[in-house]
């Protein structure tokens, strides 16, 4: 018997959807409407007491839940409204007018990723992208020789967006970390679905996002560094709540926090914390490495049922190389879809994939052989 099926109850938009979207936005936990409340209350009770009264410190006592997940430390993750912002401080770090100035990265990265990266081309970095030959996954010996001595930050998602395919990070940072490079981990589309331990793997960075897996809604990112490399950074992206003393308000430069708060910079979204909290405990309470078997299980489970049916699958065949995703492509996949939200069934498109559909803790086994005979009737 499948006891993370209990859970269902804890979200409300199961009991009328087949809901196999939580790649994209994770199901909304019952509790996240209390905590809103809880901010429109205490915001309308306590007013500008509310900041000493929790509101400031949620950066980090938000991010400490995030960090269970990933295997960070207390007061090792900072939130962020995005992955934009996350990873544009990290790379405000950096002197890209002179070697080593190189940013290695793959085409299966994220697109926001990408076009940080490139950005960065105005300020001297060069840029190196590791291609893709099948369009779902990157060739780990190319990954690793694009990184040379000339490289300063590699760039890569944990998990492509586009297929689910799983890179190899520990091999990258070793890599990395040999000619003098540091990495950076964008874990929006593993975190809470696939186990990662930050500090066993020694990665500089990780990023990522609660609008999927983490059923956290948006609004809430968040960004890791490397303890040891606190004092060595100094975003330029920054703020004043990245100062030792916000509240001096001191003219001139900044003076950085000697915590995590130093990679911080505006005012947080306080409303996107209070409603990430109720899905971040939840993914605590069940363990990620639990959710991986499941996920396994169901992934593999979709895939042979897609192939009986004739469908093209674009994610790996592997368990150990394919995240919790599955795309299959059909004809007219991004009208198919359409047709599927109409009924209910919630999946996504994306170009050069096909529908992506993916099963969570809460989703039950029927399920996938009801999205795939759906598929059939409309395609029929």
């Amino acid at each position: 018997m499948d006891e993370m099926i209990e859970w269902r109850r804890e979200f409300p938009i199961l009991d009328k959807t087949v809901y196999l979207i939580s790649h994209s936005l994770g199901a909304m936990p019952r509790q996240t409407r209390e905590r809103l409340m809880e901010y429109a209350d205490i915001w309308s009770s306590r007013g500008i007491r509310a900041w000493e009264e929790g509101w400031w410190e949620m950066p980090t006592t938000v991010g400490d839940l995030i960090g269970k997940i990933i295997g960070a430390g207390a007061g090792e993750v900072v939130m962020h409204q995005n992955v934009s912002i996350a990873q544009s401080t990290i790379a405000s770090c950096f002197d890209w007018s002179k070697p080593p100035n190189k940013i290695v990265t793959e085409a299966l990265n994220f697109t926001t990723n990408l076009y940080i990266c490139h950005g960065l081309e105005k300020q001297g970095a060069t840029i190196s992208t590791v291609a893709t030959d099948d369009g779902m996954t990157t060739p780990l010996g190319r990954m690793l020789e694009a990184i040379d001595r000339d490289t300063r930050l590699v760039v890569v998602s944990h998990v492509a967006f586009l297929s689910s395919f799983v890179q190899d990070l520990r091999a990258i940072v070793d890599r990395a970390h040999e000619v003098g490079a540091m990495v950076v981990g964008d874990l929006y589309q593993s975190a809470g679905t696939l186990p990662i331990d930050v500090k066993r793997l020694e990665i500089d960075f990780a990023t990522g996002g609660s609008v999927k897996w983490l059923c956290g809604g948006p609004g809430a990112g968040y960004l890791y560094v490397r303890r040891d490399l606190w004092d060595k950074l100094e975003p330029s992206l920054t703020g004043w709540i990245a100062h030792e003393q916000p509240f001096g308000f001191e003219e001139g430069a900044i003076r950085y926090a000697n915590n995590a708060f130093r990679f911080l910079n505006g005012t947080p979204n306080i409303p996107g914390m209070y409603a990430a909290k109720s899905g971040y405990e939840i993914i605590n309470k069940i363990g990620v490495e639990r959710i991986r078997d499941k996920s396994m299980a169901q992934t593999a489970r979709l895939i042979q049922l897609a192939e009986e049916a004739g469908f093209k699958v674009n994610s790996p065949r592997d368990p150990a190389a394919r995240g919790g995703t599955v795309v299959i492509d059909v004809p007219g996949a991004d009208l198919v879809t359409q047709e599927l939200l109409r009924r209910d069934f919630l999946v996504d498109f994306r170009p050069r994939a096909g529908i992506r559909i993916s099963p969570h803790f809460y989703t039950k086994d029927e399920e996938l052989e009801l999205i795939i005979r759906e598929i059939k009737k409309i395609l029929k």
